[in-house]
């Protein structure tokens, strides 16, 4: 007999504890999955606490925490409802003061805003381009401005008019339709490649100057850290000297920056440091040759070792060395780090080189290489978009269209001063660099005020004051007034020259030393007519003091970013 059903009512009491029991198991379960994303939550904070902690150290990281609390309570402090009115009216009062300085106004200035009705004479064009090319300005054809114009001369610049007249309508992103320019922009990259010691696998990319040849550089070396690593927080170590352009393409790619203490003397990267912030993101590694504060060349091999013991790119920014770095010991003078290796790509952990040709290369102004040590590397740094419908689109660098008779101006300009021209430039620069330098350490009315900083290498030469009754920014401001376009510092203080072409023209730097003997002199009586007078020695009162004053006693840069947001604004006020 077969045995009878059981009644409904005993089914259903057998069959919820089942109910029970699978909600039991999802709970579980639940729970289980829970306590595994918590366990990585906190993995992931450990081990980010644990990398801060090794990178920075105990002391360090307080240090580091402090600086963060004193910068929020500052910035909470500047946004108070009276202080924020009293900043705002010194800010319009500061954008009135460089729109007066930056802005053309007054009889015989004319404005145009709209297009004019009917197209001008070729008189009335040429009449106002002379109007224009007559304004109020430094004097960089004798020798007054620190960088900026690195040739000039007028042999140069008609090599370059005339080959930028026979291109100008080329357009690199068009090779087939323009193939001259494409065998010249090839040919620019091949011999940069070449003066940096690259190997048979070298490949490069022209770009518009340095600041996009570094944004490509960090391009590449986060494309490389997530293709080949699966690096999705890409992170870079960098000297606190290096070029700001690092700044921004860590803002533009996302990628956190750690910028490690250059200390004086040396006023080079410590390398120690750089070690201590490698971790698992690390996707680039940084050095200068030289940096644009000081002009020192950072300790490449040292960095070399570091990125070959961890497998991480190493950049190395040459923008402002460019051909005056490969040229120094043809020209007579030590090349950094020669006796381990060079600063090249003769170091086995270098990958990439940015190299301004438009700097000590004398091409017109928006021409820079990226040289990499293989293709690959350049690769990363492509745009290739196939499934647009205008057509398969790629591009080598940020640009699109490209001025190809800058190119044509750039490949003129290297075969026209050619080697030997760019040996003979180096060493009058250098020599003029090393004038101003034994100018500040031996002259009697220099060398008790000055100092320099650190001990520059190539085309850079930075002083500070040591007489805390003199502000070096009071000298920049002096040597303003006499028509020198010098460039300040700060983190430490100070002012540098860039050594130009110009500036090795006959009576020129004779006169930047005269100039700098008499504004210390000025500095220094001002200072002891105000203690005779019993009174505070009066500092920042010019530009220079007055901004970078202001800046480095700041913990918070807010109000400075706010002065440099309406300097760029001014400079599209028509």
């Amino acid at each position: 007999m077969g045995s009878s059903p059981l009644p409904v009512s005993l089914q259903s009491k057998l069959q919820k504890p089942q109910r029970f029991s699978l909600l039991r198991d999802y709970q579980g379960n639940l729970n289980i999955l829970r306590n595994i994303v918590f366990a990585f939550f906190l993995l992931r904070i450990f081990r980010k606490s644990f990398y801060f902690l090794r990178g920075h150290g105990p002391i360090g990281s307080v240090l580091v925490l402090y600086h963060q609390l004193h910068k929020t309570a500052y910035k909470l402090f500047l946004n108070m409802p009276g202080v924020k009115q009293q900043v705002s009216k010194q800010l319009e009062i500061a954008k009135k003061d460089m729109e007066e300085k930056l802005v053309p106004s007054g009889p015989g200035t004319n404005h145009y805003r709209s297009l004019p009705k009917e197209p001008w004479t070729k008189e009335q064009l040429h009449t106002e381009l002379e109007s224009l090319a007559a304004m109020k300005r430094t004097r960089w054809e004798e020798g007054k401005v620190s960088g900026a114009v690195y040739h000039g001369e007028d042999s140069l610049l008609d090599v370059q008019s005339e080959a930028m007249r026979l291109f100008s309508v080329a357009n690199p992103i068009h090779a087939d339709v323009f193939p001259a320019v494409r065998k010249m922009e090839a040919e620019v990259v091949a011999m940069v490649l070449a003066l940096f010691n690259a190997p048979e696998s070298g490949a490069g990319a022209t770009t518009s100057g340095g600041t996009e040849s570094i944004l490509m550089a960090c391009l590449s070396a986060r494309q490389k850290g997530y293709a080949e690593r699966r690096i999705t927080e890409p992170e870079m170590i960098i000297p606190n000297t290096a070029h700001a352009a690092f700044h921004k393409a860590a803002s533009y790619f996302k990628i956190k920056l750690h910028t490690v203490a250059c200390p004086a003397p040396e006023y080079m990267v410590d390398i120690n440091k750089v070690r201590r912030l490698i971790n698992p993101n690390t996707i680039l590694l940084v050095g200068s040759a030289p940096n644009y504060p000081h002009g020192i060349v950072d300790n490449i091999p040292a960095l070399s070792r570091l990125a070959v013991s961890y497998k991480i790119p190493l950049h190395v920014d040459c923008c402002l060395g460019s051909f005056i770095m490969p040229c120094l010991s043809k020209a007579g003078f030590p090349s950094p780090w020669a006796d381990e290796g060079g600063f090249d790509f003769r170091q086995p952990g270098v990958t990439s080189i940015s190299v301004d040709t438009h700097k000590y290369g004398f091409a017109p102004k928006g021409n820079s290489c990226i040289l990499y040590r293989n293709r690959q590397l350049r690769e990363y740094q492509y745009f290739i978009c196939p499934q647009w419908a205008g057509g398969v689109y790629g591009s080598p660098s940020i640009a699109g269209s490209r001025p190809g008779a800058l190119i044509a101006g750039c490949w003129a300009s290297m075969m026209s001063v050619g080697e030997k021209g760019y040996v003979d430039a180096c060493h009058k620069i250098v020599s003029t660099k090393l004038t101003i330098e034994n100018a500040v350490r031996e002259h009697p009315a220099l060398k008790e005020t000055l100092q320099i900083l650190g001990h520059p290498m190539v085309s850079v030469v930075a002083f500070d004051s040591v007489d805390a009754a003199i502000s070096i920014y009071d000298i920049a401001d002096g040597m303003s007034k006499r028509h020198w376009h010098l460039n300040s510092l700060q983190d430490p203080a100070g002012v540098h020259v860039a050594v130009t072409l110009p500036m090795t023209r006959p009576g020129a730097v004779d006169g930047l030393i005269d100039d700098l003997v008499a504004v210390v002199s000025d500095e220094k009586e001002r200072a002891i007519e105000r203690l005779k007078a019993g009174g505070p020695i009066e500092t920042g009162k010019g530009t220079s003091a007055q901004l970078y004053g202001v800046a480095g006693s700041l913990p918070d840069k807010s109000i400075v970013e706010k002065m440099a947001v309406a300097y760029l604004d001014t400079l599209y006020k028509a």
